[in-house]
């Protein structure tokens, strides 16, 4: 098993990014996962933390199937699979009422995270977007793409484990990526974890304000 938890991979991953301490950084988290390793992260660089948020599309009839993704930001950032699209036999209005809806749960999350936070300027910055894995690609290209209309000097991704192809297809919206663990036989990323809990609302928000109080 490659990892304890959350935090044993933001530890590890802490440690391979240590050569970036002293540089002007913004770590992203991708909730809810994603949180607690980014904190390990934002902790060993003294850089701020911050969240992109993003919402799978996933399939009707197999919602852990993701046919795309959106991404908060100035314009929702939106990612399709056309494969899985195409697989499935999904219609473009099928496609957009899943959307809207995990749009609105974007919404929801924004309120409920970064309420009343002052946000950090990546913009001429290193930012380094973070989650507990890489499985389709989806949300994590989405995230990548919002994080990159903020206009970082330089954008990298770090995960503690991912499929071989996912990762390679990410390297057009990645300047670099580490990645600690990658498989060619992937199958999901609980799979590598001993613990891989759920992580709940009120543990990114505390995680949250270690970083950034409400005002």
């Amino acid at each position: 098993m490659p990892f304890r938890d959350r935090t044993d991979a933001g530890l590890r991953l802490a440690d391979a990014l240590a050569s970036h301490r002293g540089e002007e950084a913004v770590v992203f988290a991708l909730p809810r996962g994603g949180a607690p390793v980014a904190a390990k992260i934002a902790e060993r660089l003294n850089a701020p933390l911050d969240l992109v948020l993003v919402r799978k599309i996933g399939v009707p009839f197999q919602p852990e199937l993701a046919m795309g993704a959106v991404a908060d930001g100035g314009a929702p950032t939106i990612v399709r699979n056309e494969d899985v699209i195409a697989l499935a036999d999904i219609s473009p209005g099928a496609f957009d009422a899943i959307r809207a809806r995990e749009q609105a749960e974007i919404e929801r999350r924004r309120a409920l995270y970064l309420g009343g936070r002052q946000r950090p300027d990546v913009a001429g910055k290193l930012a380094i977007v973070v989650d507990d894995g890489v499985a389709t690609g989806a949300t994590t290209r989405a995230a990548l793409r919002a994080v990159r209309a903020l206009r970082p000097k330089k954008l990298l991704l770090a995960v503690p484990v991912g499929p071989t192809e996912a990762l390679d297809a990410l390297r057009e919206d990645a300047d670099e990526i580490l990645c600690l663990e990658q498989y060619r036989d992937f199958g999901a990323i609980g799979f590598f974890y001993a613990d891989f809990r759920q992580i709940d609302d009120a543990e990114v928000i505390a995680i949250l304000d270690r970083f950034t109080p409400r005002r």
